[in-house]
């Protein structure tokens, strides 16, 4: 019986990564972070609703310099997330998916989400 040739699908070692595909790997990679950070956001809430002094207990404990790293990082998820969002938005429009608009469109949601978050951040250390 002769073997029938049948193509493979391609693999990692063919495809070279290109900036939109990175985004979209990081983009679920970051939507599982979402979870985490929406915790540490539900348990602040929810000291909140139970007064001052267990938010004043949990302020202490978001004070600690590791998790004020972990809350930027947050706070650069949820931007990124959400530009990502956006960019998926216009593509369902059926624009963008040319190479120049597409490396564009995502070299502007790093820009977005980093500079979104430094404001954030910059009007939190502010106040």
């Amino acid at each position: 019986m002769a073997q029938i040739f049948r193509p493979t699908s391609p693999h990692l070692s063919i495809w070279r990564f290109t900036l939109t595909m990175t985004l979209s790997i990081l983009h679920r990679i970051l939507g599982v972070g979402l979870y985490v950070g929406t915790l540490l956001f539900v348990l602040w809430l929810g000291a909140a609703a139970l007064g001052d002094e267990p938010l004043a207990t949990v302020n202490a404990f978001f004070a600690h310099p590791l998790l004020q790293v972990v809350l930027f990082l947050y706070t650069l998820t949820l931007f990124h997330h959400m530009a990502g969002g956006i960019k998926h938005f216009v593509w369902d429009t059926g624009h963008g998916f040319e190479a120049g608009p597409r490396d564009a469109i995502s070299i502007a949601t790093i820009v977005f989400s980093v500079s979104m978050t430094l404001i954030v951040w910059s009007v939190f250390i502010w106040f």
